[in-house]
């Protein structure tokens, strides 16, 4: 099992995780993933229970939608983007609120083979800074970041978890077991006890925790999702993490089963505490009564991608329209569906990585990665 010397330190509220080296598609199906960020910061007591939140629709408000820049890499023009994160702060090659993406394809566009990070400050008419090429990165599907900049991704080509510095440089590699194809990734932390990482997987469809500490520790809290067993491009499986620390609530979307499935009290869910069955539609094992299926079926269609708004609401990205339409639909963590926006009118499949920004609904944006134009785009008031 690989080492990484961790130390944590308190700001505020919350943990932050600071690194330290010891030693020295082009349109179609796949080209995605969500966002694993880190959500913008809110407050403890604003929800509370399973997954209240509003009624309102944030979705309808943000009536204007604007480009922001490329995502393709300057340097070796890697393309598709596929994940999606915000900068927390500022350092190393990242500026506090930088929108941080990595590609799927190469600069032939040949699904799985982009190995990059760019990023792009979140003002229209940005341009992307390279921040990182290696070869842990290949088939790059999703991104999050610690406290301190620290970029975790999830290679499901590369068959690994690589953990950079702000300014790109590997630090340490995560393979082998219980890695299986990564296909999502998300950073969690609490008002109390230590953070972490969760990851899923296109190849086995689990869950699974990364304990942070003098040693990376393992839990696979949840198996049995259904995944297609797809080849790049055309992966369906447990993805577009969302952590809502308010309620200690894992969130995500399954592509295979059309469902968005949420796990309270994520952070006390035990090794094999949860099995999926009936194709990922119904839980037994110790922590069964923790996980719950948030909405399931229409107009979801192979959902990818998701973010969680500041109001506790749900913004799922789906792949798989067969009209050719690329809709973001708004979901109340209760379950309830507020609104349907088709943000790309060419062809479907270019919806992925989404993150949101904002404290309240007067402040809210909603980024994402459209694939057929190879950019970043916002939603805004």
């Amino acid at each position: 099992m690989p080492t990484f010397p961790e130390k944590f330190q308190r700001r505020g509220a919350f943990a932050l995780v600071a690194i330290f080296i010891m030693a020295g598609c082009n349109g179609g199906m796949g080209r995605s993933i969500t966002p694993a960020a880190p959500q913008p910061a809110l407050s403890l007591d604003a929800r509370s229970g399973d997954g209240i939140s509003s009624d309102v629709s944030l979705l309808k408000q943000l009536k204007k939608q604007v480009v922001i820049g490329s995502a393709v890499d300057p340097q070796n023009g890697a393309q598709n983007p596929y994940g999606l994160t915000v900068a927390p702060i500022t350092s190393g090659s990242l500026t506090k609120g930088d929108l941080v993406v990595c590609n799927f394809n190469a600069k032939s566009n040949k699904q799985g083979t982009g190995a990059s990070i760019v990023a792009l400050h979140p003002g229209a008419g940005s341009t992307p800074t390279h921040v990182s090429s290696n070869k842990t990165l290949v088939g790059c599907d999703a991104l999050a970041l610690d406290g301190s900049d620290g970029i975790w991704a999830a290679a499901m080509v590369a068959n690994d978890n690589p953990v950079l510095s702000a300014s790109g440089k590997l630090i340490t590699n995560i393979s082998g077991k219980p890695f299986n194809q990564p296909w999502g990734q998300i950073y969690a932390e609490t008002k109390a006890g230590s953070p972490a990482f969760y990851a899923t997987n296109a190849g086995t469809g689990t869950v699974v925790r990364i304990n942070l500490g003098s040693k990376f520790t393992y839990d696979v809290i949840a198996k049995g999702f259904p995944v297609n067993h797809g080849v790049p491009g055309t992966a369906l499986a447990p993805s577009g993490l969302a952590y809502d620390a308010s309620i200690d609530t894992l969130y995500f979307a399954d592509g295979k089963n059309d469902t968005v499935v949420a796990f309270k009290n994520v952070t006390k869910i035990p090794k094999g505490g949860i099995k999926a069955a009936d194709g990922g539609m119904k839980f037994s094992g110790p922590s069964a009564g923790d996980a719950r299926i948030v909405f399931a079926g229409k107009p979801l269609n192979g959902p990818i991608s998701m973010a969680l708004l500041p109001d506790g609401n749900l913004v799922v990205g789906n792949t798989l329209d067969p009209n050719g339409k690329n809709l973001m639909i708004e979901l109340s963590a209760s379950g309830k569906l507020l609104d349907v926006r088709n943000v790309d009118t060419g062809a479907s499949g270019t919806l992925f990585g989404i993150v949101a920004t904002g404290t309240n609904d007067s402040n809210t944006k909603i980024y994402f990665n459209d694939d057929n134009d190879n950019n970043v785009q916002v939603l805004e008031h």
